[in-house]
């Protein structure tokens, strides 16, 4: 019984954690292990940089999107405004002559200022953020096309004085040994991220609205303003993404950036975050991008083109789905205690108080004391085991009489209506 007690702790421990969020590690592991097996030359450090270098922009905007997704909308324009963000800042270096650090700073100002635009349009303007953030995407494609006049965006090379925000995300020696400081970066940005989720007022407000948007009216939250926020956020990190793509990538195109709001999204679910709302975390959003990067370069290592990956990240996600609504499900299921469950808890609960009496013992070094109460709790777990078992025996037997008895009388109901039609057909 001690055993299965132990099971039922670490069960109960797993689904208060989140199953989703234990698996999403897990399943990077695994997956690295699996391409370092059986992919060509991926257990090397040029892969692992690699796998960092193609993280940063997505897991920037994943960031965002996992404060929208908690507070229970969803933003499609976070790939386009990261761009387009990137595209306005490279035009107003390159053509206008502005200097680099004023130059980044415009990216940043334009992912926020899209971040109020959504903001407004969902919180203010009341418009479902599925379309209000489609149209917002449309927006900042057609924006950047206009500011760059659908010209590319070169950002200064690395040799050159202009190009020393790329050490920034990336640091070569003059060896040419590279170190990805871009995922110091990251996880910078995610710790903040984690601190405003997690311990300020805004992110309390943020679970709350996802929670029961109502429910946190009704309690006073200025809902309005802190739906807005998390839409201001999203276009934060959205800026800083656009910073790390042009770092990464040097230029930028017009009209790009379709399809990473769906990588972001995709890491944010697969990382553990409800699309329902109110539940999600930073971290497990980095697990999940990470994931995507791991199968973006482990596939290629395995000869498999870029439109395998596609399909396994589409197969990933709906896997990530599925056990959201399983676990949605099974936190609103009703459970109905028999009376062995009832019996046990009881028990289990007098258990733990007579160990916080022993923990007490202990510490008050009253050793007689201490081993009266060991063999209380062992002759607790002895009568539990035993009576736990004898009712649980007996619950199942009348589960079987019961659901005997209900074919008998299905069986008969049958019969007799049989028996009904023969007479009338009869008649």
């Amino acid at each position: 019984m001690e055993k299965l007690s132990e099971k039922s702790i670490i069960w109960q421990n797993l689904e208060g954690i989140g199953l989703q969020r234990i698996l999403a590690p897990a399943a990077l592991v695994l997956l690295y292990i699996f391409f370092g097996l059986f992919g060509r030359n991926f257990f090397s450090y040029d892969t692992m940089v690699n796998i960092l270098d193609s993280s940063y922009y997505i897991g920037f905007i994943a960031i965002g999107v996992t404060f929208v997704i908690i507070s229970g909308g969803i933003d499609l324009s976070v790939g386009t405004v990261m761009m387009c963000a990137a595209i306005i800042g490279g035009t107003a270096y390159k053509t206008w002559g502005w200097p680099m650090w004023l130059s980044l700073l415009l990216i940043i100002a334009v992912g926020i200022a899209f971040g109020f635009f959504n903001g407004i349009l969902v919180s203010r303007l009341k418009l479902p953020p599925f379309i209000a953030t489609l149209g917002t995407m449309m927006i900042s494609m057609g924006i950047g096309s206009i500011v760059s006049n659908v010209r590319s965006a070169t950002f200064p090379t690395r040799a050159s004085a202009d190009g020393w925000f790329k050490s920034i995300f990336k640091y070569i020696g003059e060896d040419g040994f590279s170190i990805p400081t871009g995922a110091i970066v990251l996880f910078g940005v995610a710790i903040i991220a984690y601190i405003i989720l997690i311990k300020t007022k805004m992110g309390r407000y943020i679970f709350a609205i996802g929670s029961n948007k109502e429910a946190a009216r009704l309690s006073g939250v200025d809902v309005k303003k802190w739906e807005m926020m998390a839409y201001v956020v999203a276009g934060t990190t959205a800026g800083i993404g656009g910073i790390a793509f042009a770092a990464v990538y040097t230029t930028v195109m017009p009209a790009q950036g379709q399809g990473f709001e769906l990588n972001a999204i995709a890491g944010a679910v697969i990382g553990g975050t409800s699309l329902s709302g109110g539940i999600g975390s930073v971290f497990g959003t980095l697990i999940g991008v990470y994931i995507m990067s791991v199968l973006r370069a482990g596939l290629p290592s395995m000869d498999l083109q870029a439109h395998y990956q596609t399909f396994f990240t589409g197969v990933v996600v709906l896997g990530a789905v599925l056990l959201d609504i399983y676990r949605n499900q099974k936190a609103s299921e009703v459970k109905i205690l028999t009376q062995a469950d009832t019996y046990k808890k009881s028990v289990q609960e007098k258990i733990d108080s007579v160990k916080l009496e022993l923990s007490a013992a202990m510490v008050e070094k009253d050793q007689s004391k201490a081993d009266s109460l060991k063999k209380e709790i062992l002759s607790l777990k002895r009568e539990l085991k035993k009576t736990y078992t004898k009712m649980k025996s007996e619950e199942r037997t009348g589960k079987i009489r019961l659901r005997e008895a209900e074919r008998v009388s299905e069986r008969e109901f049958h019969h007799d209506q049989k028996e009904h039609q023969t007479a009338g057909d009869g008649n």
